[in-house]
């Protein structure tokens, strides 16, 4: 007797299994990089290259300090990757039921790309302000440090302090950055993924490696300009007369053009491209050996 084929799971499962399984790589592979992320940080707020930052930070706060602002980043993952990678999922479904199965054409993915990273921006904002302000509290004088005690906590008193639309502060340049960063990832990731199995013959393994190292120096080359303006705008703290440096995004963009050229916006871009890298390569690592598990269980 042949072997028999797992029935097929109905109910709810099948619809929220992409988001759930995106979320849990996410936030998987943030207990790895977080570390690397708290350091470009530090490098975009001016306090040094990466190896001075890494001295500083060990000298002062301890090996704790590089794990600041974790729970903020797994509550990131918990909505923002998932909203993104489930999103992306079930958008490139519809897609190949409309393309009768066949391949989907480049710019296709890259529009999905673009719209799933907008939608998980936006579910995840709040989560990365909370993250940005966790992340640079310990670069401010002590008056003017926050002292959030955990991410909860954090939007609870930024809610409080701010009003309920302030957790969306920054969210426009989130937003362009998700979809600039998504576009470059998922293009680029497809592309090489061709090459490397089509068209050198490398394994699954060699492939993943290859494909995630190409895929997330694009990325970071598409969305650190937008990173910087971002983090540069929820950072901001009004002045002795209440003044914010920045009116808003444009005007941050053209200011710091004006001080520091084109290339300041690409500040920290070597440990910002050291982070996507690993992190979209683990990503899909987790996600893989996740839905491994998943077929192995019958789900």
């Amino acid at each position: 007797m042949g072997e028999e084929k797992p029935k097929p799971i109905g109910g709810v499962w099948p619809t929220v299994k992409p988001f759930v399984n995106g979320g849990a790589s996410g936030m998987l592979a943030t207990c790895v990089i977080q570390p690397i992320d708290m350091i470009k940080v530090r490098i975009q707020l001016g306090q040094g290259s990466a190896g001075e930052v890494t001295k500083t930070m060990l000298k002062n706060e301890g090996i704790g300090a590089f794990y600041k602002g974790l729970s903020a980043g797994l509550l990131r993952q918990a909505t923002y990757t998932t909203a993104r990678l489930g999103t992306f999922r079930i958008l490139t479904n519809k897609a190949l039921e409309a393309n009768d199965g066949k391949p989907l054409p480049l710019y296709q993915k890259a529009l999905c790309g673009l719209t799933a990273g907008a939608i998980g921006a936006c579910v995840g904002s709040p989560a990365d302000l909370a993250l940005i302000r966790m992340q640079a509290d310990a670069t401010l004088p002590a008056a003017q440090r926050r002292n959030y005690t955990n991410a909860f906590h954090a939007l609870y008193r930024i809610t409080a302090d701010e009003g309920v639309l302030a957790l969306w502060k920054g969210a426009g340049p989130t937003v362009v950055r998700a979809m600039a960063l998504n576009m470059g990832m998922l293009a680029s990731y497809d592309q090489s993924v061709e090459f490397f199995k089509d068209s050198l013959g490398f394994g699954e393994g060699a492939t993943i490696l290859g494909a995630s190292s190409v895929s997330g120096f694009f990325a970071a080359a598409c969305s650190l300009p937008f990173d910087y303006v971002k983090t540069q705008i929820q950072k901001m703290q009004p002045d002795a007369a209440g003044k914010y440096p920045y009116t808003g995004s444009m005007d941050c963009a053209m200011k710091t053009l004006k001080a520091g050229g084109p290339f300041k916006f690409y500040t920290g871009f070597p440990v910002y491209c050291v982070r996507i890298a690993p992190h979209v390569m683990m990503t899909w690592i987790f996600l893989n050996q996740i839905q491994k598990l998943e077929k192995k269980a019958g789900l």
